[in-house]
């Protein structure tokens, strides 16, 4: 009885089974037939030999062809020229003519008929009514001709078209900005013309874009900003012109992007902020009419600068600082003879230098900071320029004293040479490069004093001389003479050097809008000059690890913008001056390892700072410290 009971359970749910997937030897769907026999009817040649085995009415059965299990429709069709077998690939081909009557085949979702090489016909116009389902359509590599039909705006569930390398022409259709879920477009090597439709922009899932090598003309549509999981655009090989859209710089996702070899003309738009195009890696613009300036600074873009960047003949300034470029600078960037700017800091770009930069004779300022160069000496040819008066060299392998012949350049506004080797003194004649605003010597192994003729730079804003071994006073630094009421000084720099005197002459001088004074790590050994509280603009103060004495200043109460105060690791005595409770914008003070006393002023910002910025003064007590005794 049991035997009996398990049989009758076996056929009942073979039975069950049988009603939900259709039988592998069943007759395929009229409709599917036909169309796939029309399919076979018009190839004359398959190299593959599937077709000849395309017998019987079974159609689910034939290779290329799947069904879904339910319906016992066809859903994919995939017939690729580039096939495996016995592990091995092997390219074949078929010649003929694509049928119309494929659009039977209504439930498809799957046409992957790429690189048969000699497949011929048209994409059928009536593709968007009959194939509601379709997800993926792969004709790319053949020899189709012909529109891109209209009605290709109806397949709204289409993810994927790749109909590259084939004769198509015309117009690319409005109706593809209805194909919303499209991630994947690739249309290049074709024959179409006229403007890109606007409607494009709609695709906002798409992350490949490719329309390369035809014939479109018109301008990029302004909305193209729209894209922003884009990843790859080329546009390049055709005959587009106009400006390239500011909204390029919202392709946040955006790592290739191609649009070289065009009509293109005007500035070429940067990124407005820090993070914008922050995954761009390739971007190729050359063969234009662009004018303006190259701005890509911190991406992620890799390998050499083009040679092609020499194309770009009425560029102006080249930004491309915090990337990974590598290799040498391409001597084609001696022929952008409008050249203004050239920032390629922040690299790996190797020397040697071309010679060819020699004829950028409009070029203001060089940047070629932190990159690999090891130049030894700066170039004389670099300092001959007749325009320059920006150089920045930091950390190019500079060695020996600070050459003479850049007093050679009395126009000079900028220079950098810090993280180098230099050594030797700071030369007298640095005086007579009157006009800078910046000198940056900073990380080298200068020994001298401070020369005196310092003081005749009257546009300095920013001197920045710390980690060398310096010497002796910096009243001179205080003493610069300035024809602006309050001096342009803003930012000096003397730490982890040796200075012993001259900080009584800070206030004193025609300098009193400095912003940032550090002369940390030196061996001053005198009081904070009560001078310093006419620094009203200071908003850092560093004389940290030195031997200073005596008491705070009053002063420092009328110091209104500071926002950092470091005295630590000094010798200062006397109680906390209650001024400092003046200073409503400081937020960070440490005052620790001195010989400070008495009770630290109530109220906030000193009340709100940790222990750590008043231990090591014994005779300091009150909030955050103990309290004091009665």
């Amino acid at each position: 009885m049991g035997c009996r009971l398990l049989w009758v359970l076996v056929v009942l749910s073979l039975w069950t089974i049988g009603e939900g997937k259709r039988s592998v030897g069943e007759a395929c769907n009229s409709s599917d037939l036909k169309g796939l026999a029309s399919f076979k009817a018009g190839i004359q040649s398959d190299t593959s030999g599937r077709l000849k085995k395309w017998v019987g009415q079974s159609c689910c059965n034939w290779e290329g062809i799947s069904c879904d299990n339910t319906t016992g429709r066809v859903i994919s069709i995939t017939l690729p020229g580039f096939i495996t077998r016995d592990d091995a690939p092997l390219e074949t081909t078929m010649e003929g003519r694509l049928s119309p009557s494929i659009t039977l085949l209504s439930s498809l979702e799957v046409i992957d008929l790429s690189r048969l090489i000699y497949l011929t016909g048209k994409i059928p116009p009536s593709i968007g009514f009959h194939l509601p389902n379709l997800q993926k359509l792969y004709l790319f590599g053949n020899k189709l001709t012909g529109p891109l039909p209209n009605s290709i705006g109806k397949l709204t569930k289409l993810e994927e078209i790749y109909l590259h390398e084939n004769g198509l022409s015309g117009s690319l259709p409005w109706t593809l900005g209805n194909l919303k879920g499209l991630k994947r477009i690739d249309l290049h090597s074709n024959r179409f013309s006229g403007a890109i439709p606007d409607s494009i922009t709609n695709l906002t899932n798409a992350q490949r874009l490719n329309l390369q090598d035809n014939s479109l003309t018109g301008h990029i549509p302004v909305r193209i900003g729209d894209l922003h999981v884009l990843e790859e655009l080329d546009l390049s090989n055709n005959c587009m012109s106009g400006k390239i859209p500011v909204s390029v710089a919202n392709l946040t996702a955006i790592s290739s992007l191609y649009l070289d070899t065009n009509n293109l003309e005007g500035d070429i738009p940067s990124p407005a902020n820090f993070g914008q195009m922050p995954a761009l890696r390739f971007l190729r613009l050359h063969n234009n009419r662009l004018t303006g300036r190259v701005s890509l600074e911190n991406n992620k873009l890799e390998g050499p600068i083009p040679s092609t960047l020499g194309n770009l003949s009425s560029l102006s300034e080249i930004y491309l600082s915090g990337n990974q470029l590598s290799g040498q600078i391409p001597r084609s960037i001696g022929q952008l003879s409008q050249l203004l700017v050239l920032n390629v800091s922040h690299n790996t770009i190797q020397p040697p230098l071309p010679q060819e930069m020699s004829s950028l004779q409009l070029l203001q300022s060089i940047d070629l900071s932190f990159n690999h160069l090891n130049l030894s000496s700066i170039p004389k040819w670099l300092v001959a320029l007749p325009s320059l008066d920006q150089i920045h060299l930091a950390r190019c392998g500079i060695r020996g004293e600070i050459p003479e012949y850049l007093r050679s350049n009395p126009s000079l506004q900028e220079l950098d040479l810090s993280v180098n080797y230099l050594s030797g003194p700071m030369p007298e004649w640095l005086g007579t490069l009157t006009m800078l605003y910046l000198l940056n010597l900073s990380r080298n192994s200068l020994v001298s004093t401070i020369p005196s003729t310092i003081t005749n730079l009257g546009v300095l804003g920013v001197l920045d001389l710390h980690a060398n071994r310096l010497m002796g006073p910096v009243n001179q630094v205080f003493e610069i003479q300035s024809s602006v009421e309050g001096g342009l000084l803003k930012y000096v720099d003397l730490s982890d050097n040796t200075f012993s005197a001259g900080i009584e002459q800070i206030g004193k001088g025609a300098q009193h809008r400095i912003r940032y004074l550090n002369l940390s790590h030196n061996h001053l050994k005198t009081r904070l000059p009560s001078s310093v509280g006419k620094l009203e603009a200071m908003q850092t103060l560093d004389f940290s690890y030195n031997e200073m004495v005596s008491n705070l200043p009053d002063s420092l109460g009328n110091l209104s913008s500071l926002e950092k105060l470091k005295l630590q690791k000094n010798e200062f005595t006397g109680e906390i001056p209650n001024g400092l409770l003046k200073l409503k914008e400081l937020k960070e003070l440490d005052l620790s390892d001195n010989h400070l006393e008495g009770k630290i002023p109530f109220g906030k910002p000193l009340s709100d700072f940790p222990k750590s910025s008043y231990t090591g003064n014994r005779g300091l007590c009150g909030n955050p410290l103990t309290p004091c005794r009665a």
